[in-house]
């Protein structure tokens, strides 16, 4: 059975930058085949425009396929699921799934909708990725412009949910695998941080918080989550049992008047080289432990385990490491090669020496 295709699910209040850090995604997408899934509806689709104007060859105008018929928490079954079976059934399968959820969407009945028939043995969700609008946030205000959230909502005839700005924020961070403070260049240094600590607080263990300014993440860093969310329900369950959610929407485009040639000077990645390790579980948990002191987001790479002629591969999303034999060395030398990825002012040298250890 050919392998489950990866998705990825971005949700966020209007104005908080999704649509942005999907068009930086597919520019930077790495050879990776992207379909996308954009809940918007209204009169014009601009997410939709934006995104088919990216000039990404890895996701060409075919890939991009919107759900315009309102809320997609509102709409699962006559919706989502046929354009997911819709998008299933092409000859060329994509490698990655990325679905922007309507602001006003509550994500945990989207992730249930994996475990339906038909899609439950062909996807899998990789991830939640819950957008915020660091600035208002801030401020209190959750989302950017709230007079154009609430605009939105009157135009949607289907959503069943009214639900308080507060009340939805909260839900989608419950479901959020990762948090990304956008917006950050909007803040000093000491709101952002005293954000991101607000937000560690009070999202489940876990969950990794990233700073970003203009959606700018890097690819390695957005995808490849590997969480399964769909088999997590009970963990990511909704802090409000409603369906109705209050005051919010898609992403917001101010960002999209300004370029995007910044690059990730807010991450940063090194590859660290060592010999053989005698002892694969032992270090997978020195890798854990070494990945929670320095809040690490990706390590990745392979191991040379002595006595053992195919190569370890670890694969780390924060503290959570998976290992596993693939094949063997052949000609490539025998020795442990690892990825670290994470945001600016990782201590190299520190990281290094644990990891050489």
């Amino acid at each position: 059975m050919p392998a489950k295709i990866p998705a990825t699910v971005v949700t966020g209040f209007l104005g908080a930058g999704k649509t942005t850090l999907i068009r930086h995604m597919l520019q930077n997408a790495e050879g990776k085949r992207i379909a996308l899934i954009i809940n918007e509806f209204g009169d014009l689709g601009v997410d939709g425009d934006i995104l088919k104007g990216c000039g990404a060859e890895t996701c060409t105008e075919d890939d991009i396929m919107e759900l315009s018929n309102g809320c997609i928490c509102c709409t699962v079954a006559e919706d989502f699921i046929p354009t997911m079976e819709k998008l299933l059934a092409r000859e060329n399968r994509p490698d990655h799934i990325v679905i922007e959820t309507s602001g006003l969407a509550l994500p945990q009945p989207l992730v249930r909708a994996f475990n339906w028939p038909g899609i439950s043995t062909r996807v899998t969700v990789d991830g939640v990725v819950t957008v915020v609008d660091g600035k208002a946030v801030t401020e209190g205000r959750f989302a950017h412009n709230v007079a154009a959230v609430d605009a939105q909502r009157a135009m949607d005839e289907n959503l069943d949910h009214e639900t308080p700005l507060s009340e939805l924020f909260e839900d989608q961070i419950a479901c959020a695998d990762m948090i990304v403070v956008n917006k950050t260049d909007l803040l000093t240094a000491e709101e952002a941080e005293a954000l991101v600590s607000r937000l560690k607080n009070e999202s489940r263990d876990g969950v990794q918080v990233v700073r970003a300014s203009m959606g700018a993440l890097p690819v390695d860093v957005l995808l490849g989550q590997g969480i399964g969310a769909e088999n997590d329900l009970e963990a990511r369950h909704e802090v409000h049992h409603h369906h109705h959610h209050d005051d919010d929407e898609d992403d917001d485009h101010d960002d999209d008047d300004h370029p995007h040639d910044h690059g990730h000077d807010e991450f940063e990645s090194f590859v660290v080289t060592r010999g053989e390790i005698t002892d694969p579980k032992g270090f997978a948990d020195r890798v854990a432990a070494i990945i929670r002191d320095h809040d690490i987001l990706r390590l990745k790479g392979f191991v040379a385990v002595e006595g053992k002629p195919m190569r370890l591969t670890l694969q780390a999303v924060g503290p959570r490491v998976e290992t596993y034999f693939d094949q063997p060395f052949g000609a490539q030398p025998r020795q442990t090669r690892l990825v670290v990825i994470g945001e600016a002012g990782l201590d190299r040298a520190v990281i290094e020496e644990a990891l050489r250890a």
